[in-house]
């Protein structure tokens, strides 16, 4: 049936030309919340594996909602080249789990009586920028021996909440 419907626009004189209806998003290492999703999985298996003692679930579930999230991201932008459905429903679940991510380190500082960074708070506005303008983990690890588990904590808070309202707009 494609050949045929093909065929005859040729046959008619119809200009041909190529168009695709969904454009190729490019390398998906380019897009910023990936980057970020990226990060935020680096981050959480450093943390995780030194906050938690071995054998604790909860590092396999960070690890794995950090990992989804950026796995998620990947895919959904691969996905986006021949269905937006597929995209859409993808890069909600990448969201979904770096939402999940979020109230993981939430959960974490709020059971150890550890501050939550907020506006107001001395270091927030500085780890804030800090966060907007560095998209590699080589811009962090050199802090990730001498953070404290408060530090790290809001930091992977910080880049959740940036992740998530990445993908909301991009979506």
């Amino acid at each position: 049936p494609k050949f045929s419907i093909f065929f005859f626009f040729f046959k008619k004189g119809w200009p041909m030309k190529e168009t695709t209806l969904i454009k190729s998003q490019g390398d998906h290492r380019n897009l910023i919340c990936y980057r970020k999703a990226e990060l935020i999985y680096d981050i959480t298996c450093h943390f995780a594996y030194s906050a938690f003692e071995r054998g604790n679930r909860t590092i396999d579930q960070m690890v794995q909602a950090a990992r989804s999230g950026k796995q998620n991201n990947i895919e959904g932008n691969e996905e986006g080249v021949t269905s937006k459905e597929m995209q859409v429903k993808l890069l909600n679940v990448a969201r979904s789990s770096i939402q999940e991510l979020r109230e993981d380190y939430r959960d974490y500082l709020i059971s150890r009586n550890l501050i939550i960074w907020k506006e107001g708070h001395e270091r927030y506005e500085k780890m804030k920028i800090f966060c907007r303008h560095h998209n590699k983990v080589e811009d962090y690890q050199p802090f990730f021996q001498r953070w404290s588990d408060e530090e790290m904590a809001n930091i992977a808070l910080t880049l959740c909440y940036m992740t998530d309202s990445m993908l909301n707009k991009y979506l």
